[in-house]
């Protein structure tokens, strides 16, 4: 996927003349240790007073007019945050593939970034707190996430039995998935923790005949679910609360969250798996379907603070602390990493489609920040540095477990 430079984006502001003399000895080693930071990536600097610099022998992937000696400062300082603004503000020029230019970095850097959890967040997931990431994120429109979301707006990874299936088919077909994992019987409650506009809970409503009680605390998705539930006739099977999860009460056969764990915080994970034992029968049993890593680290602190404020994504050891302290057994995990960054190219897809419009609607600055957070997000998920993770639970004791995993693929 080819996403260039769009001609209708708005011009990027001119350089600023300053004195065409060429770099010192100083300025010329920052540079070099800023692409030595990136892991060398084939990437072609071309410098305010026109000088070139390229630390790799690669082809070179993508090229990067960085317009004066501050920008350049000021992205050795802070790399990942300044990149992020200044493409996103039109300050630094970007020619070539988006996409690939992301997964040369991911792929050059090894094991020297993202760097592990060491910075202190800022948009911690309290209660109140929880309320303001989420508005920033998802009450910015339902009008904007159907440009390019599937027909449901099914903001989470679909599941695609052939390359070829379509995005529609793909997360219907994720849903049924999640459906057979859970085993879900005619006449069961569930609870789902999370749940976007909906489309879990009411084609787990329709097509398995449970009963759905679905929390969310996006005032934008829930007026659409329940909007949904009416027009379905599933108001008598699905009820739509907008409320914390931490409010969950009740008895329920199954527990289902989709999408939701990045929005919990590590620091939380205790107290809601806490939530789910105290909510689940004896025989309960769930599912946890969340962005992973392979091992602890920070999330990207541009996205944090511009995109997706208070996300925190774990690693399986980190996911643990839901489960280990509250008696819940783990009894299958399946890593969808490829699902996702399939998803995010017809997302992609969409959205440059759509992105006249969506400039429209917000401006252009809104259409190249959003750009580079959902071309990241898959160059993330294509080189390994972000996994999805579906994790199925139990009580411990619970011996109403399938011997194997034939059901999964068998049709409901």
């Amino acid at each position: 996927m080819i996403l260039q430079t769009r001609a209708t984006d708005r011009p990027s502001p001119p350089i600023r003349p300053e004195p065409a003399r060429r770099l010192n000895p100083l300025e010329r080693g920052l540079v070099l240790r800023l692409l030595t930071g990136f892991g060398n990536p084939p990437v072609k600097l071309i410098l305010w007073n026109g000088e070139e610099l390229c630390a790799s022998a690669e082809p070179i992937a993508a090229v990067v007019r960085v317009p004066d000696r501050p920008s350049l400062l000021r992205m050795f300082v802070d790399p990942y945050r300044f990149f992020g603004d200044a493409y996103a503000d039109g300050h630094v020029d970007l020619t070539g593939d988006l996409v690939q230019l992301l997964e040369r970095i991911y792929r050059s850097s090894g094991d020297a970034a993202p760097n592990p959890r060491r910075w202190l967040r800022r948009n911690r997931n309290t209660v109140s707190g929880s309320r303001k990431n989420i508005h920033h994120h998802y009450d910015i429109g339902t009008s904007f996430y159907r440009l390019w979301l599937d027909s449901q707006l099914t903001y989470t990874c679909a599941y695609f039995p052939d390359e070829s299936t379509g995005l529609e088919d793909a997360q219907i077909a994720k849903m049924d998935h999640v459906c057979r994992k859970l085993r879900l019987r005619p006449g069961e409650r569930v609870v789902e923790a999370g749940c976007g506009w909906g489309s879990l809970a009411l084609h787990m409503a329709r097509r398995y005949g449970v009963k759905v009680q679905a929390w969310n605390i996006s005032t934008d998705q829930v007026s659409h679910a329940r909007q949904r539930a009416r027009e379905e006739g599933l108001e008598d099977r699905v009820e739509f609360i907008q409320d914390d999860y931490r409010n969950i009460a009740g008895s329920f056969d199954v527990f289902v969250s989709v999408g939701m764990l990045e929005h919990v915080g590590t620091e939380n994970y205790r107290s809601f798996g806490g939530i789910i034992s105290r909510c689940l029968t004896s025989a309960g049993r769930g599912l946890i379907h969340t962005i992973g890593r392979h091992r602890p680290m920070d999330f990207n602190k541009w996205m944090d603070s511009r995109v997706f404020p208070g996300a925190m994504i774990p690693s399986l050891s980190e996911m643990m602390q839901v489960f280990e302290p509250n008696n819940l057994a783990v009894l299958d995990v399946e890593n969808l990493r490829l699902h996702y960054a399939l998803t995010l190219r017809h997302w992609l897809t969409r959205f440059e489609a759509a992105a006249d419009t969506i400039a429209e609607m917000f401006d252009d600055r809104f259409v190249r920040m959003w750009r580079l957070y959902l071309a990241g997000s898959m160059a993330a998920f294509t080189t390994g540095w972000t996994q999805l993770y579906q994790v199925v639970f139990n009580r411990f004791t619970d011996n109403q477990v399938p011997l194997t995993r034939a059901h999964l693929y068998r049709e409901p």
